[in-house]
């Protein structure tokens, strides 16, 4: 495993120049073939794939995609680029010549600046290979737009200002891909209410068995790794396709399952409490109330 702790070290097996220590942008086609490896970065980045045959490597997946697709990645993560057209050669020290855009940009760059204060918006810096973005034309457009703006300031001469500006055309960059993955959860309407059918079927055979009891209430990563994607797309797809959180889906879900539970007489609130996976009872009192404004005891009694 290849790991590139800074931009000039990337570029340099790119064997682009380097114009700035902290921001790069690399049209791959003029890049030098590269061999097939497997890499981690120190910095961010924002690939845009512009030929058929390639897969896109993240972690131990590997994703084959149109032309037009745009995977992001935070430091540490584990990415890759590797061909699949036999032409270009198979043999991990045959070199190969990916084709497509890049923005590099490393966490220093964007210390004290609104665009760090926000990042936790841009969640699709922790979304999978598989839920990568895809462009269309006019969208591919603008992102590439967008990369040369960034690249015309990189190569203006440095000054004061040369930050600011190229800080606030990422910012603009990434509103953008946040624009264009909102738009990709409109058009897949129909597989995201599969999605939803799924989630609200795994949340009931959750608590119906004894998967609670065992492990706890259901928290969101565990029902996105049920579902196979990464806990932020799903949780943002959740939202958009909703206008709820995926965990206010999990709390209405346990509160149906303490209601049900409730109801049958025989059991104590301890009893209920630690088939549903609380901690301690009193979690699951102060939960309830908390709620529906009344305790468990106050509920069971309401409903004798």
């Amino acid at each position: 495993m290849t790991h590139f702790d800074t931009i000039q070290e990337f570029n340099e097996m790119l064997g682009i120049e380097t114009l700035h220590p902290m921001v790069s942008v690399v049209n791959l086609s003029e890049a030098k073939p590269m061999k097939h490896i497997r890499h981690t970065n120190g910095f961010y980045s924002v690939m845009l794939k512009d030929e058929k045959f390639c897969d896109i490597i993240y972690g131990r997946s590997r994703y084959d995609y149109d032309k037009g697709s745009v995977v992001c990645t935070a430091p540490g993560q584990v990415v890759g680029i590797e061909p699949t057209n036999p032409d270009l050669g198979s043999h991990p020290d045959d070199l190969f010549q990916p084709v497509g855009w890049g923005l590099f940009f490393a966490p220093e760059i964007i210390h004290g600046t609104a665009l760090a204060r926000n990042l936790k918006e841009y969640t699709f810096f922790e979304y999978q290979a598989n839920e990568a973005l895809h462009l269309s034309e006019r969208e591919r457009g603008i992102f590439l737009h967008c990369l040369h703006e960034i690249q015309t300031e990189l190569e203006h001469n440095s000054d004061r200002l040369t930050r600011r500006l190229v800080v606030s055309n990422i910012e603009i960059l990434l509103n953008h891909l946040l624009r264009f993955y909102e738009r990709q959860f409109i058009t897949r309407e129909i597989p995201n209410s599969d999605l939803l059918v799924r989630f609200e079927q795994l949340l009931k055979r959750y608590f119906e068995g004894n998967n609670a009891m065992k492990n706890g209430l259901p928290t969101v990563r565990h029902c996105a790794s049920e579902l196979c994607l990464s806990p932020n797309y799903f949780g943002d797809l959740i939202r958009k396709e909703t206008g709820k959180t995926a965990q206010e889906h999990i709390k209405l879900h346990t509160l149906d399952a303490i209601k049900r539970e409730l109801s049958n007489s025989d059991k104590t609130i301890t009893d209920v409490a630690y088939e549903l996976g609380f901690q301690y009872p009193q979690h699951l009192s102060r939960f309830f109330k908390k709620e529906t404004g009344i305790s468990p005891a106050e509920y069971r009694q309401k409903i004798s």
